[in-house]
């Protein structure tokens, strides 16, 4: 055999390698975003069910076809505190049965045989119609699903292409000698294994190792001996991409990849215990000795993880005792993890976890804002010290998920996608405003307690009819963000417009007592504080009104869309704002 021909059989499994890969990931990425998410997100729900999360993380697992992802989401769900690590052992082992499912579709490129159907069976007869059929969904379709569908169809194709340019190049390479020198390695069970590790470790795909597997047992030059071993090291070797995740998390973090690395290692020992144990017997030795095939190469990979869940299952708490004395907590201080980086792998969850802190932030803002008005009538330290630090995590909030969901909308993102992150960067400006009304409030109420003046009786009066009518529009506003509710939202702006003419009239009524001299300068001053900042939460709780109703729309132009609301010809509108000035008439 020539060098040109060695170079081209190795550019040919090179190639191939490459394809596999690229096709994996295309493959993967579009079944990620076909299913939105939805799967992911009810990872939050889970029990301690060890059972119900097995299901659940072979399910996620096989809609993404990676289990590297799925350990790398759970170690940012558990970093972020979403997730306790103790409800991570039964989506492991979970996840690491769903991975099988790849293996089982490359085994179909070892169909052999001249029969119609079974030519129609092999993915090298119709991956090249799918690839055909997705690139006419990515070009022509405008529905998202179906260019994600089109996604996943080019991924399978080229995920079969590439299979295939391996097992050719493997037909060939079959009759060098320094194959067979490598052969000779691997009936070493535990040389097998250590070669297998390190190179899915370098390539960060077990897929692709069994992938690799199994185009070797087309050649008919590997043995099950030597192929079990192979695919426990891809097992193990794919620990390195959860390994690599783990730095700067936390120990629950830590412990979830320690989980991980421990169900590979303590399985994989005990099936080259088997191995060594079945070589006893004639019949381990004849079942040993036999030839795999790509069919058997999946069943290995499937039986290998089924038992190893099975095996292991009752042993949960001592491994993850094993995983806490391994990664010893320490007393370090807690901190609070808004979001987690691993987290941008899937842009579906991540959304779904700035929308989720987004809502803990307006509530926040609401709880903040609705103490402080009560300080007016009733100052308290404790109360005013709980806004102050309010104010102070409302603002790590805006900072935290500003920033997040800047770099996240940098991700290729759907059009409902784009629009809720478009809603939460304009939103949690509002919020962050409110909070710092809050505190304004807060310090109207504490200079009245510390200089020791009051409002009259008048001005009480109509102060209460304003706390009223801000106290509304901004429930109504909170509620309405955290339930997506247009229809509530609607019904927000007629109130704004009625708080901005309560305050003008205020402004004049006060000015009038000054003038008569039943009032102060120094509680004037007070007083035109308190309306302002009154005035601006209303101004802000239109803005969030806004960006709710138009969230389904393509541009956020909160003053076009105002002014189409309050035109004359919107009669809701108009009946909205009778009904509300009639509600908070001085």
């Amino acid at each position: 055999m020539t060098s040109t021909q060695i170079l081209m059989m190795v550019a040919e499994l090179l190639g191939g390698l490459a394809f596999f890969l690229y096709g994996m990931t295309m493959l993967s990425g579009g079944l990620e975003k076909l299913t939105g998410g939805s799967l992911e997100q009810t990872l939050k729900k889970v029990t301690r069910n060890p059972f119900l999360s097995f299901f659940l993380g072979a399910g996620i697992t096989i809609a993404i076809q990676s289990s590297s992802a799925m350990t790398v989401m759970l170690v940012g769900l558990v970093n972020s505190g979403i997730l306790a690590f103790g409800d991570t052992f039964g989506i492991i082992m979970g996840s690491n049965v769903g991975t099988t499912l790849t293996a089982w579709m490359v085994s179909l490129t070892g169909i052999s045989g001249d029969n119609f159907f079974l030519t129609l069976l092999k993915p090298m007869t119709f991956s090249p119609l799918l690839a055909f059929a997705g690139i006419i969904m990515r070009m022509l379709s405008k529905q998202e699903k179906r260019k994600n569908i089109g996604l996943v169809l080019i991924g399978f194709a080229i995920l079969m292409a590439g299979m295939d340019f391996m097992s050719s190049s493997m037909s060939a390479i079959q009759e060098m000698k320094s194959f067979q020198s490598l052969l000779m390695a691997f009936q070493s069970p535990i040389t097998a294994l250590l070669i297998s590790t390190v190179f899915t470790g370098i390539i960060q795909s077990s897929a692709a190792t069994v992938g690799i597997v199994q185009a070797l047992a087309l050649t008919g030059s590997i043995t099950y001996e030597m192929a079990i071993p192979l695919v426990l090291g891809a097992n193990i070797g794919t620990c390195i991409t959860a390994f690599l995740s783990s730095f700067g998390t936390n120990k629950n973090a830590k412990r979830v990849v320690a989980l991980h690395i421990y169900i590979k290692i303590i399985g994989s020992f005990l099936c080259i215990l088997a191995i060594y144990g079945l070589k006893v017997s004639s019949l381990g030795v004849s079942l040993l000795t036999s030839t795999v095939s790509m069919v058997g190469v999946a069943v290995i990979h499937t039986l290998f993880n089924i038992v190893n869940t099975v095996v292991l299952l009752p042993f949960k708490k001592p491994i993850m005792k094993l995983c806490e004395f391994t990664i010893k907590s320490s007393e370090e201080k807690s901190h609070t993890v808004f979001l987690d980086e691993r987290l941008f792998n899937n842009t579906a969850l991540a959304v779904s976890e700035c929308h989720r802190l987004t809502t803990e932030m307006a509530e926040h803002a609401r709880t903040s804002l609705l103490k402080s008005i009560d300080l007016i009538s009733e100052y308290n330290e404790e109360t005013a010290l709980y806004i102050r630090e309010k104010e102070e995590l409302i603002d790590k909030y805006e900072d935290k998920l500003g920033t997040y969901l800047v770099r996240l909308s940098n991700n290729s993102l759907s059009d409902s996608v784009s629009h809720a992150i478009a809603r939460m960067l304009h939103s949690i400006g509002d919020f962050e405003r409110i909070g710092d009304h809050a505190l304004n409030i807060c310090k109207v109420a504490e200079e009245m307690h510390t200089k020791n003046i009051q409002f009259s009786e008048v001005a009480k009066n109509e102060i209460s009819v304003i706390n009223n009518a801000v106290t509304e529009i901004l429930n109504m506003t909170v509620d309405s963000y955290i339930k997506d509710d247009s229809e509530s939202a609607v019904h927000i702006e007629p109130l704004e417009q009625v708080i901005d003419k309560l305050i003008k009239q205020l402004k004049s009524h006060h000015i009038t007592r000054l003038q008569n001299g039943e009032c102060t300068i120094e509680l004037g001053f007070v007083f035109s504080d308190l309306l302002t900042n009154y005035e601006r939460v209303s101004d802000h709780c239109s803005n969030i009104a806004v960006y709710t109703m138009q969230l389904p729309s393509d541009m956020l132009d909160a003053h076009k869309y105002l002014n189409k609301i309050k035109s004359s010809s919107n009669s809701t509108f108009v009946e909205d704002y009778e009904l509300f000035k009639a509600k908070y008439r001085l």
